[in-house]
């Protein structure tokens, strides 16, 4: 094994996602071609992430690339697939510099290829981050002229390699980042809006509402945007991996075996099939629903999703089965699904408006008009449904008037977030 100690892998994630990253990655490395009862790896939930382990001297390393490719893959949740080569106690520089220097990188790449050494920190002690990666960077430097008579180009840009230093008060790990670009970039969003969703909070608020399109409960968005969330729902409903479109850092390193991962790409091809329940998306702006049409025909799931314009205040069910909805309405200065209180608020105030959207709000605006229209709207059309809302206004139900039955403490990037589910009732009947 071409490290000193037991390897591992970590996958950060939005806070708070932790629990569903982990039941994610348990079902993904259930799938890793000849691992038996006796091997399987303990599979952590830690603070920002999710780690991956063996006890004792772990597994040998052909089990745990085929564990990095699946992973970088089919996780949906996961930021990156951090691969630990080392880890020790540190108090400065020095500490990181030894700790470096006693990994061999040689076996891992070629001092032909460019790095870049990048550095998070929870409570460290040093006082600059920058230096701590600068005596990474001499570390490794080092090392390939001892070993290879040459060093390592820095490229800060488009490394070849991503060397990956965690600092915390007391420990310092460091780690190959095996993916490269972050996972959310999955190779299909060309077409965006002005405050499009990440693919993994996406995939992390369908994954929190318990959505499963196996039971063929149909999902819908009425403020789909450029359509992140009814993509990653159409793809899960089609059994598409989400990283089938893009490259990997993986594929850089010397361990790397072309043959495997090929046929891992075309064992997921293979698990492809129909969607299993439906999709909707709508939006009232006509431009992002054509930003969505080209990014689902992107994705692979055009066939799979239907995408319509529409007010969200006036838009009726588009199935006649109840489903879920689940949506990131507008807050603040947030591009959202307005519609006609959108409209109306610009006209109580601001006569010269700049309207770049019927759909935005300004300032100030608490957008309770158009939740007090969205409920009323969903009272009368939409009983039976259950809708999930992402926002940063804990008093969101208020203006709906509507009693949550669930929050779920969740992040938008650094905005501290719920997700409140409501069980839309119908209005009460008046017999005379």
């Amino acid at each position: 094994m071409p490290a000193a100690q037991p390897l591992s892998l970590f996958l950060p994630c939005a806070a708070q996602a932790e629990p569903w990253l982990a039941d994610e990655v348990q079902r993904i490395w259930a799938a890793t071609l000849g691992l038996g009862a006796a091997a399987q790896p303990v599979i952590e939930a830690q603070r920002g992430g999710v780690r991956v382990q063996w006890p004792g001297q772990g597994a040998d390393l052909g089990v745990w690339m085929d564990g990095v490719m699946r992973l970088n893959l089919h996780s949906r949740l996961a930021q990156r697939v951090l691969l630990t080569l080392a880890s020790a106690p540190y108090r400065h520089e020095d500490d990181l510099y030894a700790l470096a220097q006693a990994v061999p990188w040689e076996q891992w790449f070629s001092p032909a290829q460019t790095i870049k050494v990048e550095v998070t920190a929870h409570k460290s002690p040093l006082k600059s981050l920058n230096f701590a990666a600068l005596r990474v960077k001499d570390a490794v430097a080092d090392r390939f002229r001892a070993q290879c008579g040459q060093r390592p180009s820095v490229d800060t840009q488009r490394p070849d390699v991503r060397l990956h230093l965690h600092l915390d008060a007391t420990h310092a790990s460091l780690a190959l980042d095996t993916s490269g670009q972050a996972l959310f970039k999955r190779g299909w969003r060309e077409d965006k809006g002005d405050a499009p969703l990440k693919e993994t909070l996406a995939a992390t608020m369908l994954a929190a509402c318990g959505w499963n399109p196996a039971e063929g409960v149909p999902l819908y968005d009425p403020c789909c945007g450029s359509g992140t969330i009814v993509i990653e729902a159409a793809q899960i409903a089609c059994g598409i991996a989400p990283g089938g479109q893009r490259r990997f850092a993986f594929e850089k390193l010397q361990p790397f075996q072309p043959a495997a991962w090929q046929r891992l790409k075309e064992q997921a091809k293979a698990q492809e099939h129909s969607p299993s329940a439906p999709v909707f998306g709508s939006d009232i702006a006509h431009r992002m629903v054509d930003f969505a049409q080209r990014n689902a025909a992107r994705a692979g799931v055009a066939h799979a999703l239907q995408l319509r314009g529409g007010d969200a205040l006036q838009r009726m069910p588009p199935c006649p089965r109840p489903g879920v909805m689940l949506l990131n309405p507008p807050y603040g200065t947030r591009i959202g699904a307005a519609g006609q209180a959108g409209r109306n608020w610009q006209q109580r105030h601001s006569a010269g408006f700049s309207a770049r959207s019927a759909r935005e709000f300004a300032d100030g605006d608490d957008g309770a008009a158009f939740f007090q229209q969205l409920a009323a709207h969903w009272k009368s059309h939409y009983a039976g449904w259950v809708a999930w809302l992402l926002t940063p206004d804990m008093k969101l139900p208020g203006k709906l008037r509507l009693k949550e039955t669930r929050r779920v403490p969740m992040h938008n990037g650094p905005i501290d977030c719920r997700l409140f589910r409501f069980d839309v009732q119908g209005r009460a009947e008046t017999t005379l």
